[in-house]
């Protein structure tokens, strides 16, 4: 009998931080889902990748890796809601990345057109800790379908293959790079804008508050020290302050 492996033997701390991929929102999230709540708050009609053009995304990153286990690595929320069924998760870091707070989000996920939001992207930078996800070899199709529905909605990543440090293994992985030909990638944000946007942003995905939350205490259990993260959180949390107080 064939005794299944436990995915958190490297890090039991993530156990209970982890979400169950069966319980995610994007295990079972449709883009067309959105369209109507797209269409309601009058945002652009071209908001997203069409499926085709998301799968055609798919298959051409993946070409020759989907012959063998898949490892993602995540750097944002991927690492605690991947929403995708993994074998393994390991620490890893990428070298030649960073986590950037660019991708400036206005579609109402974690922000509104009035009230922007912000969330991390994978941009050139001095290097990235974050967690990387074993995917199953004959899982790979259905689970990489499931991710691309998430990460690939709007075009605002690339798809990119990327070499990854786990202690003592090295491994090649998927990941998710800034998209610099998409609007909602904005590199020049003053410090002043990242604070207001982290501290202000809402949608029906959450605030962009809870996100860097999330992000800053999912380092922290992992000994990641993103002095960036803390920074803009501690400001943001600041800033959120003030504004309530003087409401």
């Amino acid at each position: 009998m064939n005794v299944k492996r436990d995915p958190f033997v490297h890090h039991p701390e993530l156990r209970d931080k982890v979400i169950d991929p069966n319980k995610s929102y994007f295990r079972t999230f449709q883009p067309a889902d959105l369209d109507k709540r797209m269409r309601a708050s009058g945002g652009p009609k071209k908001w997203r990748m069409s499926d085709a053009e998301r799968e055609a995304s798919r298959k051409l990153a993946l070409a020759g890796h989907l012959n063998g286990d898949l490892w993602v690595f995540a750097y944002g929320s991927l690492m605690w809601d991947p929403g995708f069924q993994f074998e393994e998760v390991r620490l890893a870091s990428v070298a030649g990345y960073a986590r950037q707070f660019c991708l400036k989000d206005d579609l109402g996920g974690r922000g509104t057109p009035n009230r922007p939001g912000l969330m991390a992207a994978l941009d050139e930078g001095n290097g990235c800790t974050g967690l990387a996800f074993r995917i199953a070899a004959e899982q790979c199709n259905a689970e990489t379908e499931i991710l691309w529905r998430r990460e690939m909605l709007t075009g605002a990543y690339i798809p990119k293959i990327v070499h990854a440090d786990c202690g003592n293994t090295k491994i090649v992985a998927l990941t998710f790079v800034a998209n610099h030909r998409v609007r909602r990638i904005k590199t020049n944000l003053t410090r002043a804008m990242q604070v207001q946007y982290i501290a202000t942003g809402k949608g029906f995905r959450g605030s962009s508050l809870g996100y860097i939350q999330n992000l800053a205490e999912n380092l922290t259990i992992l000994g990641i020290d993103d002095q960036e993260v803390f920074s803009l959180l501690q400001d943001a949390e600041a800033y959120a302050a003030d504004e309530h107080n003087s409401s």
